[in-house]
């Protein structure tokens, strides 16, 4: 893809209704979409993908601007439009793409989504403080994040994995036990890797979307989706009612006891929701 280095996976039937493209979550990579890629490869072409510096694409330094990364691999991949499944700021990426390119979006399904120009409130992140960044020590921590260490301890890595993978994934009022022990280890190893890339890589600055997505959500014509996790951060589940009340015609589905990162969490569940609205979405 040019100089465009994002790496990527495709499965799907000889002639398929349509495509489906799935956007990770932040803190995790392509790998949480296992059970997706392969139940709804049976029987759309489905699309899934690490965003740059995340998983096996390439550094992030620079510019980057992630939802015209993703209209750039379509184009890559010749989809003219495609039904985007993004949790996470996965969900605020299609968004964006979505309002920038409305003809290439087919429909919208928004997992535990951020949302580009919402400010998260102080509560978050007072809590995101105490509970995550503090498994670090503040002088290592400020020098990773500005990156000027000489050297990434793997254990502050793991630990700030660990941190955050409890407090989200989990989430801010369940034990590391919600979680099955390979659910558990699954987010805490995508989630070190996004911490490592993040430390060691070279440094880069984020471009959304203008006027912000926040704004405009009354702008998105595409059917929609919003699938919240009810042990997910308060925060963050006040962007799924954003979402939810913001985009015309919107239809949310809240899970129980269930954390941030659903289709990893509670995959069968997310699978039948995600089957069913894309079935009304590509009918023939």
């Amino acid at each position: 893809m040019d100089d465009l280095d994002l790496a990527y996976e495709e499965a799907g039937p000889p002639a398929p209704p349509g495509t489906v493209v799935l956007l990770h979550a932040g803190v995790a990579d392509m790998r949480m979409w296992e059970h997706q890629f392969a139940a709804l490869s049976e029987r759309y072409r489905v699309i899934r993908y690490d965003w740059r510096g995340h998983g096996r694409s390439g550094d992030a330094g620079g510019e980057v601007c992630h939802h015209e990364d993703l209209l750039a691999l379509m184009d890559a991949l010749g989809v003219d439009r495609a039904a985007l499944v993004g949790c996470s700021m996965g969900g605020a990426y299609a968004v964006e793409a979505a309002l920038a390119a409305p003809d290439r979006v087919a429909a919208l399904a928004l997992i535990c989504s951020g949302l580009s120009g919402h400010q998260w409130p102080r509560e978050m992140l007072e809590q995101a403080a105490e509970r995550v960044h503090s498994s670090v020590p503040p002088d290592r921590l400020a020098r990773y994040r500005a990156g000027t260490a000489d050297h990434v301890d793997p254990a502050d890595v793991r630990a700030m994995a660990e941190a955050h993978t409890l407090w989200q994934v989990a989430g801010p009022e369940r034990s590391r036990d919600a979680l099955p022990e390979p659910v558990w280890d699954a987010a805490v190893e995508m989630c070190r890797l996004v911490f490592e890339r993040a430390w060691t890589g070279p440094r880069s600055a984020e471009r959304r979307l203008v006027p912000p997505a926040a704004t405009r959500l009354p702008e998105v014509s595409a059917p929609t989706l919003v699938i919240n996790g009810l042990s997910d951060v308060p925060g963050i589940q006040e962007v799924s009612a954003l979402l939810s009340e913001g985009i015309p015609g919107a239809r949310r589905l809240d899970l129980p006891e269930t954390g941030h990162l659903p289709p990893l969490e509670r995959p069968r569940q997310v699978t039948d929701a995600l089957t069913t609205f894309l079935r009304d979405v590509f009918a023939t």
